[in-house]
C-alpha cells in the first residue's frame, strides 16, 4: 500500500483535494489528509473539511507521494509553511513522487525543486516562473514531478497519479466504477 500525504490549507481549492483523495482511496493508497492548521479547514468555496490529522503529527512521515492542491490562497498558504517545505524537501531527496495542481506548482517552484522541469499550471500563476518550461498540456510529468492545470483537470490529474504509482491497469481497473474519460 503506497501512502499519500495531501496537506490541507485554508483556501484550498476543494475539488482539486477531494478528487484525488478519494480516486487515490479507490486505488487503495493510504491517503492522509493534514491540515496546516487545526479543526476544519475553509476552502476556497467555503467547503469545511475535517483533515485525518495535522502537519505537526506527519512531518517525519515516510511517504511515498505528497499531493497538494491548489486554490491562489490555498497554495499561499502551503507555501509559507515549514513543514510543507521539509516534507518536499524529504521527498524529493529520497526519489519520491511530488505533485501539485492549479496553482500549487509555485510552492514547488519556490522551494526550487522544479528548475529545469517541465510543468503545468493554471495560467493565472504562469508568470511567477522563472527556471521552468511551462506546459499547456493538462497534466505533465517530468520524472518525480507530476503537475495538474486545474480544478477541471484534477479527475485526469487524479487518474494519472495512481497509473503512476500502481501502473496503467490499477487505473482502468478504478475507473470501472467512476466512469472517467481517460
Amino acid at each position: 500500500m503506497k501512502k499519500v500525504l495531501v496537506p490541507l490549507a485554508p483556501g484550498f481549492e476543494e475539488i482539486e483535494a477531494l478528487t484525488v483523495v478519494d480516486i487515490l482511496r479507490r486505488a487503495g493508497s493510504e491517503v492522509v489528509v493534514a491540515g496546516t492548521v487545526a479543526g476544519a479547514i475553509e476552502g476556497r468555496s467555503r467547503i469545511k473539511v475535517i483533515p485525518d490529522t495535522v502537519m505537526e503529527n506527519v512531518v517525519d512521515t515516510d511517504f511515498d507521494m505528497v499531493v497538494l492542491p491548489g486554490g491562489a490562497i490555498g497554495a499561499q498558504n502551503l507555501k509559507k509553511d515549514t513543514r510543507v517545505k521539509k516534507i518536499i524537501e524529504s521527498l524529493i531527496q529520497r526519489g519520491k513522487l511530488v505533485t501539485a495542481i492549479c496553482a500549487a506548482p509555485t510552492v514547488l517552484s519556490a522551494i526550487g525543486v522544479t528548475s529545469g522541469k517541465t510543468i503545468t499550471s493554471h495560467p493565472s500563476v504562469r508568470q511567477e516562473f522563472k527556471d521552468e518550461i511551462v506546459s499547456d498540456e493538462r497534466v505533465v510529468v517530468d520524472g518525480n514531478i507530476i503537475t495538474s492545470q486545474g480544478p477541471g483537470t484534477a479527475m485526469e490529474f487524479a487518474f494519472k497519479l495512481v497509473e503512476t504509482l500502481y501502473g496503467r491497469e490499477k487505473a482502468k481497473e478504478v475507473n470501472t466504477g467512476v466512469l472517467a474519460r481517460m
